[in-house]
């Protein structure tokens, strides 16, 4: 264990990156990726994108890394690089699962200003994510890439997030608009279903018939006024908001919870009072067994739990869906 303590020491210490620049040290420029000082992480990603050329190989070897940060760090100095030999492989890291990873490899393909990257960030912009999506569209204006139609130019306009340009596109932008309800971002459904109820066009009365359903309240309450300005009729409002999901608290697990945690079940359904029965019971609990003794206090506090459990339950039961 001992002999470690040093070596740790040695992997942490600052590196000295010119002098790894000078030595063509590239795995050591690519640990310093990773580094926890964020300078040290850009002057590494500038200097392996200087080497040029001479890094390209390795580099690509080495986007296999589970190491998000360094992944990160390896994409921009192979986008400083501009080496179309990288095209393909950032090309399938497109689909990598982290979003931070997919939007660094659309900025970086912008950054190589080759055409063939233009489909791929095409396809981008239709990403579940806004960042990536906005990256791809950065990436496509500085490829000088012209949408072919109109909803390829609302798929670029949704991107870049400029949503009176898109309203203004009309049924044209409906596809996007679809698409940025998918987002994790709340804020950026909120918008798409602002720009559904501007455009007020029958073709958007299924998107906002979907949007209904939305997780987010206040998403689900415009959609409900686009819905109506599209022209459907509020009849068929409340069959669509019957499918939303539901956030209300499971009453069997507030039941559990109370009795084997007294109070605890409260605090589950969002009461603040629930802590301090929990902390009322600590104390009550040891008081009793030092009085009574183990059996009495148990014959004592298990009907008691039952009687909490039960009307955590019931509060459960009786609280509406949000």
């Amino acid at each position: 264990m001992m002999p470690l303590i040093p070596q740790l020491v040695r992997e942490w210490k600052k590196p000295d990156v010119p002098e790894l620049f000078r030595k063509k040290d590239l795995p050591g420029l690519t640990r310093a990726l990773s580094h926890p000082d964020l300078r040290i992480q850009w002057q590494a990603a500038q200097a392996l994108g200087q080497l040029g050329s001479d890094a390209v190989d390795y580099l690509i070897g080495a986007l296999k890394t589970r190491d998000k940060e360094t992944k990160i760090g390896i994409i921009e100095a192979l986008g400083i690089i501009g080496d179309k030999r990288a095209i393909n492989p950032l090309v399938a890291l497109l689909q990598d699962h982290s979003n931070e990873v997919r939007w660094e490899v659309a900025l970086a393909l912008g950054e190589m200003e080759d055409k063939s990257a233009i489909e791929p960030l095409k396809q981008a912009l239709r990403d579940i994510d806004k960042y990536v999506r906005y990256g791809a569209a950065l990436s496509l204006k500085k490829l000088s890439w012209v949408p072919g139609n109109k909803e390829e130019e609302a798929f670029l306009l949704t991107g870049l997030q400029e949503w009176d340009e898109v309203v203004y596109l009309g049924t044209h932008a409906i596809p996007a608009v679809k698409n940025s309800l998918r987002d994790l971002d709340r804020n950026i459904r909120l918008k798409s279903v602002l720009a559904l109820q501007a455009m007020a066009v029958r073709d958007a009365i299924p998107v906002c018939y979907q949007a209904i359903r939305d997780p987010d309240e206040e998403v689900r309450w415009e959609a409900v006024h686009a819905a109506v300005r599209c022209g459907l009729p509020m009849r068929y409002l409340p069959r669509a908001l019957a499918r939303r999901p539901r956030e209300r608290k499971n009453p069997l697990i507030a039941a559990f919870m109370n009795f084997m945690l007294p109070g605890m079940g409260y605090s589950y359904l969002g009461l603040w009072w629930g802590l301090l029965i929990f902390q009322a019971d600590v104390y009550a609990t040891l008081w009793i067994f030092t009085i009574t003794g183990e059996f009495l206090s148990l014959s004592i506090l298990f009907p008691l739990y039952f009687l909490l459990a039960f009307h955590a339950w019931y509060i459960a039961r009786k609280k509406p869906d949000i």
